[in-house]
This record gives structure tokens, sequence and C-alpha cells, in this order.
């Protein structure tokens, strides 16, 4: 058995909220290890986006360069309905006068700059893969980790980051059962393309009982063809309801059809789906929140305790900040069970009201309110079917329950110091 010290943190995950969790501790002097399932790193995946919220946290890691210069900064927030026709728009990070910018990276990138990082400051073996963790059983002086076909590892608490499939979570909550499927499945790619708009422009068009797109450029350099890397998720409602797996591949004719109409002056997105480089398939899942996440010298972080529906580009960012709340806790509490609890008490109720909100007043919301106003047609005039103040301020609404209101964000103090 590996015996850590009495202050080492397991953490199990190695994903981008185990991984931020690792450098926030190391930062914080706290030692502690990463375990990860995959028995090899492969930089899988599409697009993923950083709000401000989070990019802040990367900035405070010393992280926001190596990001920026892999990373598109989004401009803008844009609205369509299933017609082409624009609806509404808003700046966003930096060009919205955050201190921050909103980032749109390719998840392998970003998970490729954390374990890089790790591996610089904690050392090359501070990530140990093939460790699948089985079961957790703790005492008075500690935490035994188990991991099939691997000897069981010791040390004075253990982080579950280990997803929306945690075995920690299923350990301490054995009757859940599956993540709750939400009648919506996505598929989700990528494709080399012009860019399109500013081309630095985030974009949602039609809406869930038609067919809803999601687009945003990931590569911030044109290839000597001109075209950017973009990312996009197609969906709408179906009772399909596969197998909830990121890496899942998916069929183009299984969703093509829907879109075949959604062909706009500035992007043909069906021309654009058939040209994919990568199609996955993934359910939009969510799990209802849990009263309890801490344990004794255990606890839940990230999608182990708060899956989200992905609609509000924000469930990275809420791991990311358990992470960075947890290290904050660990460094000032002199008892580990108490920093714990701390942790709990601080992130518990503001991260399930995420998860909450994500199912009714996501940014989304918008399109819902324009395809039943309209009753899925054409308009002459948007401001005839709502106003930008409603909108705005439904977007004012999500971004306080999400933590990411720009003056709230700029004067609140650190997470960790």
């Amino acid at each position: 058995m590996r015996s850590e010290n009495a202050r080492d943190v397991l953490i199990i995950g190695g994903g981008v909220t185990g991984l931020t969790l690792a450098l926030s501790l190391h930062e914080a002097r706290i030692p502690c290890r990463v375990y990860e399932a995959a028995a090899e790193l492969k930089w899988h995946g599409v697009g993923i986006n950083l709000l401000p919220h989070a990019v802040r946290e990367f900035t405070e890691l010393g992280l926001a360069g190596r990001l920026e210069r892999r990373a598109v900064l989004t401009r803008e927030m844009c609205f369509y309905n299933r017609f082409g026709q624009f609806v509404y728009k808003e700046p966003r990070g930096r060009y919205a006068g955050y201190d921050w910018p909103q980032f749109s990276i390719h998840r392998g990138e970003l998970h490729r700059v954390l374990v890089d990082a790790v591996r610089e400051r904690l050392g090359a073996d501070s990530v140990a893969l093939g460790h699948r963790c089985e079961t957790l059983e703790q005492d008075a002086g500690g935490v035994t980790a188990s991991f099939a076909g691997r000897a069981p590892v010791r040390g004075a608490v253990a982080i579950a980051c280990d997803g929306i499939h945690s075995a920690v979570r299923r350990q301490l909550y054995p009757d859940e059962g599956p993540p709750v499927y939400s009648g919506i499945n996505m598929w989700r790619g990528v494709t080399r393309w012009k860019p399109y708009l500013s081309g630095e422009s985030f974009v949602q068009c039609g809406w869930l009982d038609v067919g809803k797109i999601v687009v945003y450029p990931i590569g911030r350099e044109p290839d000597e063809q001109g075209r950017q890397l973009i990312t996009w998720t197609a969906e709408f409602r179906s009772p399909r309801n596969v197998q909830a797996d990121w890496n899942l591949n998916g069929r183009l004719a299984d969703f093509l059809p829907t879109f075949e109409s959604f062909r706009f002056e500035w992007l043909d997105v069906a021309e654009m789906l058939r040209n994919a480089e990568v199609v996955l398939e993934y359910p939009m899942v969510d799990r209802d929140p849990v009263p309890r996440w801490t344990f004794g010298r255990v606890t839940l972080v990230g999608d182990a305790a708060h899956p989200m529906h992905p609609r509000g580009a924000n469930g990275a960012a809420q791991g990311i900040l358990d992470a960075r709340t947890l290290a904050g806790c660990l460094a000032r509490g002199r008892d580990p069970v108490t920093a714990l609890e701390a942790y709990e008490k601080a992130r518990l109720k503001p991260a399930n009201e995420v998860v909450l909100a994500s199912r009714s007043i996501s940014p989304d919301t918008i399109l819902r309110l324009v395809h039943e106003r309209t009753g899925d047609k054409p308009f002459e005039r948007v401001e005839d079917v709502v106003s930008g103040e409603e909108l705005a301020a439904l977007m004012e609404k999500y971004k306080r329950v999400a933590g990411f209101e720009r003056e709230a964000l700029k004067n609140r103090p650190s997470l960790v110091s």
C-alpha cells in the first residue's frame, strides 16, 4: 500500500476539475496526487466554453497565457430563430467589460494544458494512470482508496472528481440509479469551416422542439484554406436516451434531416454538418441535487457532485469553482474534515441552484420564448415578439445564479487565498 503523508489529498479523477484541484492544492502547498481511470491520456472531444469566472481561476493559476494561445476569445453570443432571423446578441468576456476573457477551446487542448501544468509543477508521477477507483474506506486517521488491479492507496482525505458516472458517488448514494434523461438528445462535432459573423461569435439557433444548433469557433488560427475549427452541438427532443458516454460515435443520418433547412446567409449549417470531422452522440442528462456531498474524509466535486444540463456553457466552470473553493478551505483549515464541511457549506447551495437553473432559465430560454410566441413562424420585427430589455434581463438573471455577473465577479475575493 502506498501511504501518503497526513496532509496528502487523494484526487479521484484526472479531468478538468481534478487537475484544477491538483494545481490549486499545489499553489496552497498541500501535497496531493491524481488517480485517473484511463490507462493513457488522449486529447479527444469537441469544444468547451470557459466563461469569465472560470478564466479568472485559471488566470490566478498562471494558465491564462497558455490557454489564450490555443483558444478563441469569444466576442459575442448571438441568437437566431431556425429561419436565420436575428433575435438578440450581447458582447462577451473582455468585449463586455470583464477583467477576464471568455475562451472557446478544444476540450483536448484544455486537458493537455492542465496535464502539462500538473506534471511540471507537481512532478512527472503526479497523475497516476490506470487507477479505476472501486471503493473508499475511511477511519479516524485517513482514507484508503482501492483500485481495480492496483494496490490500495491511503491518504488524509479523498476527493471524488470522477464525473457523472462517479464510483464514489455510487458508493455514497447506492440507490440513486442512472443519470436522469431530459428527453433531449445531442450530437456534437467539429468541422473545419470558413469564419462566420465576427469569426469569434458563439451562436444559438432554433429551438429544441424543431431542432436547435449551437455553433462556435475553437480554432484560433485558420488553416491554409482560411478555415477555422468550428465546434457544434445539434439537439432536439428524442426518445433515444443512448448511453451517456462522451466518446460514443454518432451518425449524421440520425440528426441531419432535422437541420437541412438551416441554411443562412452567414452560415450553411446543413453543409457544415455534412463536412464534420468528428461526430459524437450524447444524451442531455443530469442528476437531481443531493443534500450532502461530504461524508467525513470524502467529498464530491464537479460532475460527481452536481452534473447539469450543458445549456449554459457552465458545467466545467462550476467544477473549477468547486476545486478552487475546496483548495482554499483545506489551506485555511487545520482539520481536513472540518475543511471539507466548510467547502460543502460554501458550494452546495449555489451549485445546486445552477443545476436547476440549467433546466429552466438557461440562456437558450430566449429561443424558447421566440419559438412559442411566434408559433414557430418567421416574424416581421423581433421587437413585436419580445423586447431587448426582457431578453437582457433573462441573461443577467442566469449570470447572477451562475456566478459570473460582471461586478460581483470583479469584486469578490480570491477563492483560495
